[in-house]
């Protein structure tokens, strides 16, 4: 009897029952914005440029209605196209994010045919038996400081296809392996202290600078860090012990085959000296990578060409041969393509909403809503509608230019600092892009880790809880101090 493989490697998501993928989803989600352009009125505030950041900035006290603009049934075809590339939108664009995707599974594919990633992750699981389990704080902090330092997201989805296999073959499953990234670099975001599109940003639209509030930031980051650590520990340990309690182990019943066993570690392979140097090479494109978008001003593009010269430069010393390495580098950019599509859909939200005229529309109802409360009701109130606002506009450079030049001085007229007003944005935002289905890091990440998106709301909500217990706690301290 034949059985059909675990999961599909051309799907974004693998099947799970009634809940849908993650195309239905934002395809849905973009239904519902553009019906709520025929609902909610239109308005706009005032631009005005904002020579530090390089970008026009909402007026506060200039919203005014302007003419509607409902999206209907083309524009609702448009939205995921535009997605990609809208040459009048900053901040929705996708084409650069999925073009990034389909280099790095390229990468990868090549660099999985050398057999060097397989049998180097074999070797170190041999040599770290006993001690796994500290890969995860470790790795864990890595991610977390890049997310505290640069906003390290989308460059994270480079990482899935090689630390998934490693907690596969250390006892866990691919749901530890996503949370590690995810809730890594996550809490890094909660808890920025230099990240140029959160605290800099948010900073110079509130009119300060960003390294007011660098002590209350810095505390939040590291009470964060040791939340989602042993979070993440604690469900990665059991599910070692009990390979049942993994909330992916009943994706088997489906018959689909994980794409990512073909980097399962080969038990008693040893590296050759072409590997080594081949492994050699693959982290020190990473390297280059963080380098590179940390001090360099790299962006997606400048990291696109990086993993395409080092697929060459591997491929080259590999002796794959020329079809071989056009095979494996087509091969792995196929894995990644249901991802690079699932992303281009998640920012057709935001072009809908931006047509429709309804952002600031949004943004305004929030103002009003706030204006009035005391100190520390109005810090959580903000917290809260910063949270929701993310949900609309995932962006956090986004959101930060569109939200700040608002807030700040109603933060003014409570009497909270506006520093306090910059954290709980960052704090807000950091948690909701954890779970933003809306959210291209989420569904990309989630798309190659092949857990569905109802299991990670399974999973992450508890400690969502937790980790919004200790931002409003720690905002509302330092209000009455």
């Amino acid at each position: 009897m034949v059985t059909k493989p675990y999961y599909d490697k051309t799907s974004a998501q693998p099947s799970n029952g009634w809940f849908p993928t993650a195309y239905t989803i934002l395809f849905v989600l973009i239904v519902i914005m553009a019906a709520l352009t025929w609902i909610v009125p239109a308005g706009v505030y005032e631009r005005a440029p904002n020579s530090t950041i390089g970008q026009d900035v909402p007026v506060p006290g200039t919203y005014a209605m302007v003419e509607p603009a409902p999206q209907g049934l083309i524009d609702i075809v448009m939205a995921p196209i535009a997605g990609f590339y809208d040459p009048s939108s900053y901040t929705a664009n996708a084409i650069d994010v999925s073009l990034f995707v389909l280099v790095v599974g390229g990468f990868l594919g090549v660099v999985t045919t050398t057999g060097a990633i397989n049998t180097g992750v074999a070797q170190a699981m041999r040599r770290m038996k006993g001690r796994e389990k500290w890969m995860i704080p470790i790795m864990m902090a890595l991610f977390a400081a890049g997310g505290t330092t640069y906003g390290m997201a989308e460059e994270t989805l480079a990482f899935y296809v090689l630390l998934i296999p490693i907690m596969i073959a250390a006892g866990y499953d691919a749901l530890t392996g996503v949370a590690v990234i995810m809730l890594g670099a996550g809490v890094g975001v909660i808890g920025s202290t230099i990240n140029p599109f959160s605290t800099a940003i948010a900073s110079n639209a509130a009119g300060i600078a960003f390294t007011q509030g660098m002590v209350l930031r810095v505390v939040i980051l590291g009470l964060s860090w040791l939340a989602a650590v042993a979070f993440v520990m604690r469900y990665a340990e059991r599910v070692r012990r009990d390979p049942s309690q993994s909330l992916v182990a009943h994706l088997k019943e489906t018959n689909e085959v994980h794409f990512l066993q073909k980097h399962a570690p080969e038990d008693g392979a040893r590296l050759t000296s072409l590997q080594i140097v081949i492994l050699i090479l693959f982290t020190v494109t990473f390297a280059v990578m963080v380098w590179g978008v940390s001090s360099q001003g790299w962006w997606m593009a400048e990291m696109s060409a990086l993993f395409l010269g080092a697929s060459i430069v591997i491929g080259t010393v590999g002796w794959l041969g020329e079809k071989v390495f056009i095979n494996a580098f087509v091969e792995g950019a196929r894995d990644l393509l249901g991802v690079a599509l699932v992303i281009g859909l998640a920012r057709g939200i935001v072009i809908i909403m931006d047509q429709g005229r309804i952002t600031d529309t949004f943004l305004h109802t929030f103002e009003g809503w706030i204006s009035g409360m005391s100190q520390v009701a109005f810090v959580n109130a903000l917290f809260g509608i910063e949270a929701m606002m993310s949900l609309l506009v995932p962006s956090t450079s986004g959101l930060a230019v569109l939200s700040m030049p608002i807030m700040a001085p109603l933060s003014d007229f409570a009497g909270v600092s506006r520093d306090l007003a910059v954290t709980a944005f960052q704090t807000a935002i950091g948690i909701t892009n954890l779970v933003a289905p809306t959210y291209a890091v989420v569904v990309g990440g989630l798309a190659i880790g092949r857990v569905p998106y109802n299991t990670w709301l399974r999973f992450v909500w508890p400690l969502l809880l937790v980790l919004s217990v200790i931002s409003m706690a720690l905002l509302s301290a330092a209000v009455i101090i």
